[in-house]
C-alpha cells in the first residue's frame, strides 16, 4: 500500500498547486514560529522552516510522505514577507519598483516512517517595472495581496507589476515549485507519471 501525501500547509495557493499534480493528499496545519533567527540568511531561513512544518506533523501521520514549504521575498538584502496591509504593501511594491528581488522557497519531504528528510531551495528572479505611486495604489486596490509575500499575485494581476521572470519553476513563485517537488517525491518512491 502506498505512503499517504500530506501538505504541511494551510495554504490555498500551495494547495491548488498540488492539486495540478493529480495525487491525493490531505492537508494539516503545521502550526510553527516563523520567525528568523539571529544571523539566519533568507535561504537558511526557507529551509529550515519548510523541513519544521513537515516534521511539526509527523506524528500525525506516521506512514506518511509529508511536504512542507516556506518563502520569503529579498529585496536589496532585505527579507520581506507578508505585508498584513495596504500601507506596508505600498512600500514593498515602491521599494521594489524598477528592481529585481529575489524569491526563495523552501521545499521538504519527510519520510514519517523512515525519517529521511529531502529539502532544497529554489531562487526566482522577478523583474519589476517602473512603478508609480497610482499604479501601485491601483494594483492594491484591486488585488489586495497583503497574505502574500512581495505584496502580490503572480498567478493573479500581479503579473503587471513585472518585466520578465527567471527562475526553473514558476510555482515556485507562487509557494510550491513543483518541478523539484516531483523530484524529491521521486527519491522516495512515488513517480507522479
Amino acid at each position: 500500500m502506498p505512503q499517504k501525501l500530506v501538505l504541511a500547509s494551510t495554504s490555498p495557493f500551495r494547495k491548488q498547486l498540488l492539486e495540478k499534480l493529480h495525487l491525493d493528499f490531505s492537508t494539516a496545519n503545521p502550526q510553527v514560529n516563523e520567525d528568523e533567527l539571529p544571523g539566519e540568511t533568507a535561504v537558511q531561513l526557507v529551509e529550515r522552516l519548510a523541513i519544521a512544518k513537515a516534521q511539526a506533523v509527523v506524528n500525525d501521520f506516521p506512514d506518511a510522505l509529508i511536504i512542507g514549504s516556506d518563502q520569503v521575498c529579498l529585496n536589496n538584502g532585505k527579507i520581506l514577507g507578508k505585508p498584513g496591509n495596504f500601507e506596508n504593501a505600498f512600500k514593498q511594491l515602491k521599494a521594489a519598483s524598477g528592481q529585481h528581488v529575489t524569491f526563495y522557497t523552501g521545499l521538504a519531504v519527510v519520510n514519517s516512517k523512515t525519517s529521511q528528510v529531502h529539502s532544497l531551495v529554489e531562487p526566482f528572479q522577478v523583474y519589476f517595472r517602473a512603478l508609480s505611486d497610482q499604479m501601485i495604489t491601483n494594483y492594491l486596490n484591486k488585488e489586495q495581496p497583503y497574505n502574500c509575500a512581495g505584496s502580490f499575485k503572480s498567478e493573479g494581476f500581479g503579473i503587471s507589476l513585472f518585466s520578465r521572470f527567471d527562475g526553473k519553476d514558476p510555482n515556485s513563485l507562487i509557494g510550491l515549485p513543483l518541478i523539484s517537488l516531483i523530484e524529491l517525491l521521486e527519491k522516495e518512491g512515488l513517480a507522479v507519471l
